[in-house]
């Protein structure tokens, strides 16, 4: 019957959690055990903590439980390689029919797995694990959130709302992804793009109960930059019209300072001159750097470095 069975890897990324890590490997040992005790997954499932360069005691509480508990198992990255790519290391350097990823700080309810296997033997390739509501958010988190989320749907970008890295996935869902060989990551918006039949599964987020947010406002704002640079060129084309907007702004000006000359003859007025030039090269300096953040992202794409590396491997059998 078990070979019947299907194999789950939950893989969990970790960064400096030693702190809410033992409670993390209690509760998530204790939902797998469940489901293999109760013939839902394969017998030889695991659990999965990827560790992304943690500075704490982080892996050596992972090898640890990998020793006490055969359900547990660890890969430790050579340096910090971001959260993105700890989970695809988790999923890419590991053998499994159904793949979870969920955040290791137990924010995301664990108990939305069982369900999300449901719905995977509905016949499902991919169901995303999506937020009810934000009650446990401060007022700003919430609201930039839902402005990040409307955001990336004015610019195109189809992404799952209130969906973020909480999902299960086939195999083959998982060997697609692999053909996406992009450098710059955004898992959020690149799910959608394998296609295959999905669904959701709706939860309610959790308070940390314990350690801090590896996620603090400029890193967060640097996150969500990044995927609207990774999956939308509708800033580029701003650009260009803001550049056709204030050309047709200067050749009024032009125009308006011909009349007043040849009425009033000499104008006076440096310092709305001054104004003038200086909103017009800062709209020059942020065009370029817009165009700079592009081309940075086409400098690290061509260079096709690896996307982690791998130092160490535990609790696997091969």
């Amino acid at each position: 019957m078990s070979d019947d069975l299907k194999k789950l890897l939950i893989v969990m990324p970790c960064y400096n959690e030693e702190e809410v890590l033992p409670q993390t490997m209690k509760v998530i040992g204790s939902l797998l055990k469940k489901l293999i005790k109760s013939k839902k997954v394969h017998p030889e499932s695991k659990v999965c903590f990827v560790n992304d360069g943690s500075s704490d005691k982080t892996w050596a509480l992972i090898k640890k439980a990998t020793v006490k508990e055969k359900i547990f198992s660890g890969i430790s990255l050579s340096r910090n390689f971001g959260h993105q790519k700890a989970i695809i290391a988790g999923m890419y350097d590991t053998d499994a029919d159904l793949y979870v990823t969920i955040d290791a700080d137990l924010q995301d309810d664990c108990s939305a797995i069982e369900k999300m296997l449901d719905k995977i033997n509905d016949g499902c390739e991919i169901v995303y694990g999506v937020r009810d509501s934000r009650d446990t958010d401060t007022w700003f988190k919430k609201y930039s959130a839902l402005a990040f989320y409307k955001l990336m749907k004015l610019l195109g970008v189809n992404i799952v709302y209130n969906h973020a890295d909480f999902r299960m996935m086939t195999r083959r869902a998982v060997n697609t992804l692999k053909q996406f060989p992009e450098r710059n990551l955004f898992l959020r918006a690149m799910m959608p793009l394998v296609g295959f039949k999905s669904d959701k599964v709706y939860y309610d987020r959790k308070a940390r109960p314990a350690g801090e947010t590896k996620y603090p406002l400029m890193k967060m704002m640097g996150f969500a930059w990044s995927g609207i640079s990774s999956f939308s060129i509708v800033p580029l084309r701003l650009v260009t019209f803001m550049g056709f907007f204030i050309c047709f702004l200067s050749l009024c000006f032009l125009c308006f300072i011909v009349y007043r000359w040849s009425v009033r003859g000499t104008i006076v007025g440096w310092a709305s001159l001054v104004t003038i030039i200086t909103i017009f090269s800062g709209v020059q300096l942020v065009s370029l750097g817009i165009i700079g953040e592009y081309l940075a992202k086409i400098f690290v794409e061509v260079k096709q470095r690896p996307l982690y590396i791998v130092d160490e491997k535990v609790g696997f059998n091969d």
